[in-house]
């Protein structure tokens, strides 16, 4: 018998020991490579874009508008990176902290505002609990443009235009809604037989809350204030209306402020960009045990 009779009999030979016929080793190998391909398009689709602009951030001013683009710069520089830290052509600094205050106390806001409410969703019995719980989250399906004229009318009647406390209280209530839902639905996971028992051996209702339903939401909590956190930090619409003095510039608006100058600098405007994600990136990587905990409890019962 031939080396290579010998091989297909042992091939054979395992694939009916497993009891695998020719049409399921086929069928399983179309569905890896459909997977494979599938995979190799989203990380393309996803990673690409970021790549490009870590690329043009560092490449020099004349490369950026070649002809073919360059994928792969023959030389590097932190030009772009140098203009954009320089406070006389763009105040990346001043708008960083801007946007990350208003993001930080927005998430933070958001959280123990959510866990108070959400609780008594899932916990309390009052009258008006269902349609209360409801209507917030009807909230959440309106576009962001048909709140724009109420909250500017609600934001000039405060006296905050042009200030940080009108994105407070605009994102405040963007966010809300969906942490109420998502910090609920988290909750009513948590059994009730725990906190009974709490109470029976006398705790009050707010240490029940501080000693035992919060530490067990921790990767609730977490996710929550992420994701209301990138919301805040990525929001353009509503500070592009309120906001009209560069001192209170947030990153967005600071972008397109220097976007929409007399010359075109897409170097800077990568460079910028990219710095822009980066504290996006560093957190998920440091919360993401927690986010996926967090998003994932609960969807399962029993």
């Amino acid at each position: 018998m031939s080396t290579k009779s010998t091989y297909r009999h042992t091939v054979d030979s395992f694939k009916n020991a497993l009891g695998l016929g020719n049409q399921t080793i086929e069928t399983s190998l179309y569905e890896r490579l459909i997977f494979y391909i599938a995979l190799g398009l989203s990380l393309f689709v996803t990673l690409f874009p970021f790549y490009y602009m870590t690329v043009a951030s560092l490449s020099p001013e004349s490369s950026l508008y070649s002809l073919p683009p360059t994928l792969i710069p023959d030389e590097l520089t932190l030009t772009h990176y140098r203009t954009v830290f320089g406070p006389e052509t763009f105040p990346f600094l001043t708008y960083f902290k801007n946007s990350f205050i208003v993001a930080t106390v927005t998430a933070g806001a958001s959280v123990l505002v959510a866990t108070f409410g959400a609780y008594s969703f899932a916990r309390l019995d009052y009258k008006g609990r269902g349609i209360f719980s409801r209507g917030v989250l009807m909230v959440y399906m309106f576009s962001g443009i048909l709140l724009v004229v109420p909250m500017f009318q609600v934001i000039v009647w405060l006296g905050f235009v042009d200030s940080l406390w009108s994105l407070f209280i605009t994102y405040l209530v963007q966010t809300l809604p969906v942490s109420l839902y998502m910090l609920g639905n988290y909750f009513r996971s948590i059994p009730e037989e725990i906190e009974e028992a709490a109470i029976m051996d006398g705790y009050s209702r707010l240490e029940v809350i501080f000693k035992i339903t919060l530490p067990l939401s921790a990767p609730a909590i977490v996710a929550v204030f992420f994701f209301t956190f990138m919301i805040a930090w990525n929001e353009y619409l509503f500070a592009s209306i309120f906001l009209e003095s560069q001192g209170v510039y947030t990153l967005p608006i600071g972008i397109e402020a220097l976007a929409s100058g007399f010359h075109q600098v897409w170097g800077e405007i990568m460079a910028a960009s990219l710095l822009t994600s980066i504290p996006l990136i560093v957190m998920f990587m440091y919360l993401e045990k927690y986010m996926v905990e967090g998003l994932t409890f609960g969807a399962v019962e029993g």
